[in-house]
């Protein structure tokens, strides 16, 4: 460890690697509220945060979990989930008065085509207003889950067992995960239709 009059000790959040102080200081700057989307081990959460001295406030919040109550039988980690979850935050946010965020994705790396630019995505479409480049978003195909769909149903064809083991979860549920797509247009219906009344 470094030693010496003038070594400064970063702060705690920084050695635990959970906060970046220098993307922080100018997000809190910009003066507009965060769209904070971050990927955990068992699901995807957004919320719509403000900064203040005293400490951050939660305006509106999403959890994967919330789909269940719009009938998600598929995974909630996966990237259709993301996107859902990103909208499900902007709707909430949007009858607190909120019009507009910037992206706040923490220690994640920007890599395109990302589950948190997927939540970006399902908030913009949501119409909260949030930059973000046409390059890092997911393709309208891998949003709707297609991409899970046909591995699934090429798995299926080729090895049986080995197609109950990888969806396993999904079908507990009692979901087909070839019909992710179809699934993902209902729920997303129900999702703008209770936010529309």
């Amino acid at each position: 460890m470094a030693r010496g009059s003038r070594y400064r000790m970063p702060l705690k959040r920084r050695r635990e690697g959970r906060t970046n102080y220098y993307k922080r200081r100018k997000m809190i700057i910009s003066g507009k509220p965060r769209l904070v989307v971050r990927v955990l081990s068992r699901g995807v959460v957004a919320q719509v945060i403000e900064a203040h001295p005293r400490g951050d406030v939660t305006l509106a919040s999403a959890v994967s979990k919330e789909l269940g109550r719009y009938g998600w039988k598929a995974g909630g980690k996966n990237l259709p989930a993301a996107y859902l979850v990103g909208m499900l935050a902007a709707l909430k946010a949007q009858k607190k008065g909120v019009s507009e965020a910037i992206l706040d994705i923490g220690l994640h790396a920007p890599t395109r085509g990302a589950r948190v630019f997927a939540a970006a995505k399902g908030a913009v479409d949501a119409g909260l207003h949030v930059p973000l480049g046409e390059s890092v978003i997911p393709s309208e195909e891998r949003i709707r889950g297609e991409h899970i769909a046909a591995y699934a149903q090429s798995l299926a064809e080729e090895d049986e067992e080995e197609f109950k083991r990888r969806f396993s979860g999904y079908l507990a549920a009692g979901f087909d995960p070839r019909k992710l797509p179809e699934h993902f247009e209902e729920v997303k219906s129900r999702i703008l239709s209770e936010f529309s009344e």
